[in-house]
């Protein structure tokens, strides 16, 4: 779906949620965020382009930033990527270079035998041990950095 809107309307609409929620009553003042295929791209978008927004970001099989953002990123990422996803993971070394470069603190993970949409229930490429994984380890990044 998201294919047949704008890209930039689609992005500017996602800084502005993170703004407003980062600034929420409710909030304690820091924000992480998670994403999913597109959403992973948008969690890798929003590090790059509102670094002074986002305290913790978790792509899950997501593409990364266009490569002139990406020396922006300064919050912790836990990238999730699936072995046999060649599309997404053709881009993960150029991008590692460039979190290195910058001294980004991330950790990527490589789930074994898996494809991009491990983690989505509704298809056959669902893997429940590795989705589950991948989840306990989330729950434990956002604990670390995004706690008052």
């Amino acid at each position: 779906m998201q294919s047949t809107l704008n890209r930039e309307k689609i992005e500017q609409d996602f800084i502005a949620s993170a703004k407003f929620l980062k600034n929420h009553s409710l909030s304690n003042g820091k924000l992480g965020g998670v994403g999913f295929c597109f959403g992973g791209y948008i969690i890798n978008m929003l590090a790059a382009r509102i670094p002074e927004i986002m305290d913790a970001g978790v792509p899950f099989y997501g593409t990364p930033a266009a490569k002139e953002l990406r020396k922006n990123i300064n919050s912790p990422l836990l990238i999730q990527l699936g072995e046999l996803d060649k599309r997404v993971n053709a881009t993960w070394p150029e991008y590692e270079q460039d979190l290195k470069a910058n001294n980004v603190n991330y950790v990527m993970h490589m789930y074994k035998n898996v494809n991009h949409g491990f983690h989505n229930d509704s298809t056959s490429r669902y893997d429940q041990k590795n989705a589950d994984l991948a989840w306990e380890r989330t729950i434990a990044f956002f604990n670390k950095h995004l706690r008052s």
